[in-house]
């Protein structure tokens, strides 16, 4: 007897899962500090656009691909009749595993500052750079290595907390996790948002992120957006096909794709409008920056400077955490999916063997990072045969080729091979018209399809990392 595919609850329940996927550390600490350099209102205004023309309907597309198929990723396809395009599914599949190796171990880092700035924030206040190598592995005064046990420790417990919400199942595990997470995520966002627009000297962060500062913008500006846009909503990951597999027919797609966006889009603003008036207000615009350095060193001077920046530097933390979760979270499920259904193991036993195999790789990555000089192996025709840091050839191999090219088969699947009228009959199966169809169609076909290939050529053969 075939065991019944899972399914979300309701709406609610697939909003939540699906905006907490989309949320990630990517909208908190990088968003910003492109806005910044992007011209802040301009940046705003391209992103605007880049959300509705291409991160819409290429998520719409693989939620209906997930559905129609009932399907994990890498079976979807041959469902629907085309074997041809597994290698999409295949792509975004190790894509997601090797993501998820080292994404859950910069989950620890955040759960170690969680603990950091409740327990010592005096600590990282005095050296923010040393304090940071000194977890992992790393003494710069003594310029000693030493195995990063703490940061290993935290990534443990963050992936710990990862595989029991996973084995506890979509409804009782993954809905109920985002139930809590994503409102939790929310308040922390408002919360933080008073704090900084109300710091003396924020007005001016304020005015730059409303303003149309042109003279930052130009066609890489642009990059940088649609790359900001399309990575933001994990899409070619595996996560949304198989998040689409446990949509009923019932379900308004268009709408929740929809919600979706606008939600993933909103956190990033909002982040924007935390970030920038802080940094303005405290260590002053020319200290905006974008990234991991960022967020563990250089906001320790925005906290240190803020009243009660203790208490507000582990709310930020505690946020970032919550969002490193949900999107841990989905991407072990869409990995584990595929397992359950190829070989018919337990949900336990998978999850347990995937999170512990995944948390060892993701040990090099830590530790490749100041403790021990592990080299990997990278081509692009800017700088030819290169061997970059371990952890730094792991997220050029994931974000200038495996997701670009798992996102580009959905869409060419979607546009080409099983065609924007097959999409279309999926969406209308809850009833309502769809439309906007022939938008969606020449959008699949053509438009989204250029984007990505746009963003894989720029990154691949100039060496850039838009994302």
């Amino acid at each position: 007897m075939k065991k019944e595919r899972a399914q979300w609850s309701g709406r609610v329940g697939f909003i939540l899962a699906a905006a907490g996927s989309a949320v990630g550390l990517g909208n908190i600490w990088k968003f910003p500090g492109k806005a910044y350099e992007g011209g802040g209102g301009a940046f705003l205004l391209m992103y605007l656009l880049i959300i509705p023309l291409i991160g819409m309907p290429a998520m719409l597309s693989e939620l209906a691909i997930g559905r129609a198929s009932q399907s994990n990723v890498v079976d979807a396809f041959g469902r629907l009749g085309r074997k041809g395009y597994s290698w999409a599914g295949w792509t975004g599949w190790i894509g997601a595993f090797i993501i998820t190796s080292y994404y859950s171990h910069v989950g620890g880092w955040v759960l170690r500052y969680v603990f950091s700035y409740a327990v010592e924030p005096g600590l990282v206040y005095a050296d923010p750079l040393g304090y940071f190598y000194r977890m992992l592995g790393y003494d710069a005064a003594s310029e000693e290595t030493f195995f990063p046990l703490t940061a290993i420790v935290f990534a443990a417990l963050f992936m710990t907390i990862c595989a029991v919400v996973i084995i506890k199942g979509v409804e009782k595990g993954i809905e109920k996790f985002n139930r809590i997470g994503m409102p939790a995520l929310f308040f922390l966002l408002l919360v933080l948002l008073v704090r900084s627009v109300t710091l003396p000297g924020a007005s001016e962060g304020l005015k730059y992120m409303l303003s149309l500062d042109m003279s930052k913008v130009s066609g890489q500006t642009f990059l940088i957006a649609l790359s900001q846009g399309f990575y933001s909503l994990s899409l070619g990951m595996a996560i949304m096909v198989t998040y689409g597999s446990y949509l009923t027919k019932g379900e308004d797609m268009v709408r929740n794709t929809v919600l979706v966006c606008v939600m993933d889009t909103l956190v990033a603003f909002i982040a924007g409008f935390i970030v920038i008036p802080a940094v303005f207000a405290t260590l002053g615009e020319g200290s905006v920056g974008k990234g991991g350095g960022f967020a563990f060193v250089s906001l320790a001077g925005v906290f240190s400077r803020m009243p009660a920046g203790a208490l507000f530097g582990m709310l930020f933390y505690l946020l970032l955490l919550f969002a490193a979760l949900t999107s841990t979270v989905s991407l072990i499920e869409g990995i584990a999916a595929f397992l359950i259904e190829r070989t018919g193991a337990s949900r336990t036993f998978v999850t347990v063997a995937i999170c512990v195999i995944m948390f060892a790789i993701g040990c090099l990555y830590t530790c490749s990072q100041a403790s021990v000089d592990i080299r990997g192996v990278w081509f692009d025709l800017k700088n030819g045969l290169t061997r970059p840091l371990l952890c730094d050839g792991m997220e050029y191999l994931t974000d200038r080729i495996m997701i670009p090219l798992a996102a580009l088969g959905c869409c060419l699947f979607a546009g080409w091979a099983w065609k924007p009228e097959n999409v279309t009959a999926e969406v209308e199966l809850c009833g309502k018209p769809f439309r906007l169809a022939k938008a969606y169609g020449f959008l699949i076909r053509f438009v989204v399809p250029a984007a990505i290939i746009v963003i894989f050529c720029v990154s691949l053969f100039t060496g850039t990392t838009l994302s």
